[in-house]
């Protein structure tokens, strides 16, 4: 189908603290790419994004803090959308959940459904802090995990081992603001029957929209095959959207219900405001020649995929999303990005330690994005990209393009003269990246896409160290000219490819080259600088980036590590309880266990086996071989080898992994979960026996 115009959506970000580099790979630099790259082909685009206000983590941060709910959003508000703009994000326009246009337009959605019979009342037992008289979220409430029994999982998930939980699963549930223990407690609430449109988002989805990313398509298939059940759209809360609906005091809409609606009351708010430049609001959303695109996390693709898509349904004059191109999720050094744990690199603070440098960002999240699966970002691989790439390459080849020019030629275009076989072949290498270009940009692969933006600056850095121009001048001029006329038209054509990808770069660029404006359709051509054009004043493109700055960043993760370290241990012993005492034994019955010392001498991992270590003990018997489950508390088990442990001699041999274990060595469960194994305070001999 031909479209006549693109709506570009981005997720609402969370306003509960700054947007980091995970926010901006995921989402908004391959958002803010598409929509660039749909401007400069001249199409008729519409980008909208905003602040995610409502919800529990905002008015939890305001009570610590003891300022408003109010305040907290405005704050961070302010800072995400500062943020994005320093970015060159290019959203038509940046609102928030908290506007009066938003809190008119959800309302009456909700109203407007509800009105339809489109929702279903349901009372369920949900956890609730008698102290604070208060429902609780899945994510404020933590207690024991029921799989590796770490202290202070979360309800939705434990951190420690991954698992996915629901609150009902967590052994002593407790109110993570207050420690406070809970209770079940009767509650009313309007459910949106998921289950009601499975039959048509599977046709939808699975049938029609196959050309969907894997992993998109994949966890939609998965949530379909496991049945869609009602989900509710309101819950108890004071801050919020309050339900339009007379004996509904004290409750809200639930926060996914309200949030996805913004994109649409954002659209709204621009275009009343400049209704010549956008027109109706309408023609965005319920007209079937305007093609939506979501951009989001994958932690967001069921909302948007089935939820929000079951939201429009039931409202029946929507259009739906004709793609969703969902990005995985960016790691820092090798460990999970994490707000809680300060676990990030911060976009307002990253223009403070590298002023000037949104571009190599931007660069290097897009050459890492983990368009098919989670990537890692890296201090020494940022470093490595900027001075071996955009430095050595693309800013070089510019650099050396211009200053031959300065020098040769006054800075003018020179004439092209006759070209060599070698100049043909080149050129034909460019003439066709904006086919390739546009093949990768429609297919959302933007990653591919601005590798091949840097390939044809790797042809003109290459085309320039073979000519050897600098060389050619002392004894033909003439051929210089038409090598520098090429190099100069790649240089152009490299503006314009790479624009969708580094904004700030290209319009330094643009203005280096005396570049007004350009368009897509102009990428490829070799004529875009006519001679005797006057070229800008030069300055380096980018700069290469020392060791001292990205020291400072590893020094700073390291030791965001060690507090993080220190405050898990410190919050798991401020809620730890010691295991219940066995039932009651005597001596007799101890005496039987033989508890001996000895010295480890090997200790390493069992293949296929990510639970047990192999020990290789000194008994003082000829020595033994015991395997121990403790793999995933000593991930580096060489530690153990020298150390005498306390074991169980006595034990018959057992086979584990086709291996004989002939014995059990003795560990404690320290307050985080992890196993501890015991030793001894000074050296015994081994085979001492312990009782």
């Amino acid at each position: 189908m031909t479209y006549k115009r693109t709506l570009i959506t981005a997720a609402l970000p969370y306003a509960n603290g700054p947007v980091h580099i995970g926010h901006l790979a995921g989402v908004y630099v391959p958002a803010d790419i598409y929509a660039r790259y749909l401007r400069l082909k001249g199409q008729e685009v519409l980008f909208v994004c905003g602040s995610d206000e409502h919800g529990v983590p905002v008015t939890i941060r305001a009570r610590k803090e003891g300022i408003t709910t109010q305040q907290v959003v405005d704050r961070y508000h302010e800072l995400i959308k500062r943020s994005f703009a320093d970015f060159g994000i290019s959203f038509n326009i940046y609102s928030r959940t908290t506007s009066a246009i938003h809190h008119q337009f959800a309302s009456d959605y909700f109203r407007k459904l509800y009105d339809e019979g489109k929702f279903v009342e349901q009372t369920t037992e949900q956890f609730y802090d008698p102290e604070t008289g208060h429902f609780l979220t899945d994510r404020n409430i933590r207690g024991e995990c029921p799989h590796c029994h770490s202290l202070g999982a979360y309800g939705d998930q434990c951190e420690k081992c991954g698992s996915t939980l629901s609150p009902e699963e967590l052994i002593n549930p407790y109110n993570a603001e207050t420690g406070n223990p809970l209770v079940k407690k009767p509650t009313s609430h309007w459910y949106l029957p998921l289950d009601q449109y499975q039959q048509w988002l599977e046709q939808w989805i699975l049938e029609e929209h196959k050309e969907w990313r894997p992993n998109v398509y994949g966890q939609c298939k998965s949530w379909l095959d496991g049945g869609l059940r009602p989900r509710a759209v309101t819950r108890d809360l004071d801050w919020g959207i309050p339900v339009p609906v007379e004996g509904a005091e004290g409750k809200v809409l639930y926060v996914w219900f309200d949030a996805p609606i913004g994109y649409i009351s954002n659209t709204k708010e621009l275009c009343d405001a400049q209704p010549e430049k956008y027109g109706k609001w309408e023609t965005w959303w319920k007209d079937s020649s305007t093609r939506l695109i979501h951009f989001i996390g994958k932690d967001n693709i069921v909302f948007h995929c089935i939820v929000f898509p079951a939201m429009l349904k039931a409202d029946g004059s929507y259009i739906l999303p004709d793609n969703v191109p969902s990005n995985e999720f960016l790691n820092l050094e090798g460990d999970k990005i994490s707000t809680s744990r300060n676990w990030a690199v911060w976009l307002n603070e990253y223009l403070d330690d590298f002023p000037g440098k949104q571009d190599v960002l931007r660069y290097v999240l897009t050459a890492n994005a983990p368009e098919t699966k989670d990537n890692d970002f890296t201090w020494a691989d940022f470093q490595a990209r900027n001075n071996n790439e955009l430095v050595a390459i693309y800013g070089n080849f510019i650099n050396r393009a211009l200053v031959l020019t300065g020098k040769y030629f006054d800075g003018k275009v020179p004439a092209q003269g006759e070209l060599t076989d070698y100049d043909r072949q080149t050129i034909d290498e460019f003439r066709n990246v904006k086919v390739e270009l546009e093949r990768l940009l429609n297919d959302f692969r933007f990653r591919d896409a601005q590798k091949e933006a840097m390939n044809l600056a790797r042809i003109g850095n290459k085309y320039l160290a073979d000519t050897e121009p600098w060389k050619l001048a002392k004894t033909d001029l003439a051929r210089t000219a038409t090598i520098l006329n090429v190099s100069l038209q790649i240089a152009a054509n490299l503006a314009i490819a790479f624009e969708p990808f580094l904004p700030f770069s290209s319009a330094k660029l643009r203005e280096m080259l005396g570049l007004e404006s350009f368009s897509w359709e102009n990428l490829g051509r070799t004529d875009l600088l006519a001679e005797g054009h006057a070229l800008g004043e030069v300055s380096l493109l980018f700069e290469k980036i020392d060791e001292a700055p990205i020291q400072a960043q590893l020094d700073r993760l390291a030791r965001i590590k060690t507090e993080n370290e220190a405050a898990a241990q410190a919050e798991a012993l401020k809620n730890w309880q010691p295991v219940p005492v066995k039932t009651a034994t005597n001596i007799d019955e101890f005496d039987k266990t033989d508890i001996r010392v000895g010295t480890v001498l090997e200790c390493g991992p069992v293949k296929k086996s990510d639970r047990l270590l192999q020990f290789r003990i000194d008994d003082g018997m000829g020595g033994r071989t015991i395997l121990s489950g403790i793999a995933q508390s000593y991930p580096d088990p060489s530690v153990l080898v020298g150390k005498q442990v306390l074991f169980i001699a006595n034990f018959p041999p057992r086979k584990m992994m086709g291996i004989e274990s002939q014995g059990m060595i003795l560990s404690a469960v320290d307050a985080d979960g992890k196993l501890v194994v015991t030793t001894v305070t000074a050296p015994v001999r081994n085979g001492a026996q312990v009782g």
